[in-house]
């Protein structure tokens, strides 16, 4: 028996030598592949565990398979390896690495997390669970605010979420928005912004890169989001223009504790907006990793958004701007929400659907004393 055939008796038998051992159960799915006595190459090796993802049910199969070999192989993307390495055979060390990554995609963890880092706004960031991982449409609220964004990878492994691309739409959004404020800004130090629930960071560093006079504050309650925004900024250099500060933005009075900050421009949020009784209908990738806090609005999803809403109202400025992602069902319960609190002086001036058409995005704007 050669080499390849040796070590995948042993993945298959698991300890002492037993058929069907914990650490072989995986590849005992594998369809029967000849001969044994040779190596697989990258592209055999995304076909064969394409293969067995599509066996198990695992959403996004194939970019499942791509994407986890490409990293053992120190690449982002299969697409991006040199066409050379497509055919050479992977050394077992390689293979076993894949192997163990691939069991961690059957047990629907998500790709984000499996490689401990993912693209967004052209930004590598880390990811670790159960931080919430931002997805495409955030990316595009971002650039609401003012520059063209750059094209991340798609997402992997969160198809399934409600909102599987609303991070960078979120980004694009506010971009747009900052592009034609412009001559606002040239008038001061740049823009002030305060982000609430930061999670990895990704919004708040995506528009202090893009916006490279502006200032962020980012907020959030769970000390893994904390960690990790901290983590990410020092990894990209933007840590002097960032200030991470653990913040429950429901507690009563919350809004004096960032008083010393303001007044902020605008005020950015991805947050909480699931409807509870939802919650159970998210994918196991969602329902297993992420973390609930990150995701659970409450009975009909605005616990988080009016806590957030009252918080603007005491922190913008004067025509200052808030930009929040949501469910569909949400712009006429914010609007008949806002109607009912004259006080907080806050108008809905803009509703933006996603890119299959579902309203998810809203301007909200601040005009008065």
């Amino acid at each position: 028996m050669g080499l390849w055939g040796r070590m995948l008796w042993t993945l298959l038998s698991g300890p002492r030598g037993k058929r069907g051992g914990t650490q072989g159960w995986a590849f005992g799915l594998w369809p029967p592949y000849p001969p044994l006595s040779r190596l697989l190459n990258p592209t055999e090796l995304v076909s064969q565990w394409t293969e067995v993802f599509e066996k198990r049910g695992i959403p996004e199969a194939r970019e499942s398979s791509e994407y986890i070999v490409a990293h053992v192989l120190g690449a982002k993307t299969f697409q991006s390896l040199q066409p050379v390495l497509w055919t050479q055979p992977l050394t077992p060390q390689q293979l076993q690495c894949v192997q163990e990554l691939c069991r961690r995609r059957l047990q629907r963890m998500p790709v984000q997390y499996i490689l401990g880092e993912w693209d967004f706004q052209g930004l590598s960031l880390k990811m670790a669970p159960p931080v919430f991982i931002p997805r495409p449409e955030t990316e595009v609220s971002a650039n609401w605010l003012g520059l063209s964004a750059k094209n991340p990878r798609s997402q992997v492994g969160t198809s399934s979420d409600p909102d599987s691309s609303a991070s960078q739409e979120l980004v694009e959004w506010v971009l747009e928005e900052m592009a034609q404020r412009r001559h606002m800004m040239e008038a001061q130090d740049g823009p002030r912004i305060l982000e609430v629930g930061c999670g990895s960071g990704a919004i708040s560093l995506s528009l202090l890169t893009q916006l490279p006079e502006s200032q962020v504050i980012a907020v959030d309650k769970e000390e893994a989001a904390v960690s990790l925004t901290c983590e990410n900024a020092e990894r990209l250099q933007l840590q002097d223009r960032i200030w991470i500060v653990p913040f429950d933005v429901t507690s009563e009075g919350s809004w004096t504790h960032l008083q010393p900050w303001g007044p902020m421009d605008l005020v950015v949020s991805n947050p909480p907006y699931i409807f509870h009784q939802d919650m159970e209908q998210l994918a196991p990738e969602i329902r297993s990793y992420e973390d609930p806090v990150a995701l659970d609005g409450g009975e009909e999803g605005m616990d988080i958004i009016t806590s957030i809403l009252t918080l603007a109202s005491q922190l913008l400025k004067d025509s200052g701007s808030i930009f929040l992602e949501v469910d569909p069902r949400h712009p006429e319960l914010v609007s008949s929400w806002l109607q009912s609190r004259p006080d907080l002086y806050l108008n809905l001036v803009a509703v933006r659907k996603d890119f299959c058409g579902k309203p998810r995005f809203l301007h909200v704007q601040r005009s008065g004393p």
